[in-house]
């Protein structure tokens, strides 16, 4: 799946959540996958960190907190 597609089904799936947020969360998983934490995804070592992490992410394997819903 393309990136713009997951990005897109992460979006739809979390209502509250903006795509600014989503690129935190994706940026915290890519560190955590860097400093030697296990990929929850049976994939390709080819993968890189930051598409992983939004596979990660969009599967639902990666439950994304903190995120309050502002409202103006």
């Amino acid at each position: 799946m393309k990136i713009e597609e997951l990005t897109a089904k992460i979006l739809d799936n979390n209502p509250n959540m903006d795509r600014y947020q989503l690129a935190i969360a994706v940026a915290k998983r890519t560190d955590e996958l860097l400093n030697g934490a296990n990929s929850k995804l049976n994939v390709s070592k080819k993968i890189k960190t930051a598409d992983l992490a939004l596979m990660e992410i969009a599967e639902g394997l990666i439950i994304i907190k903190g995120f309050a819903d502002i409202k103006k």
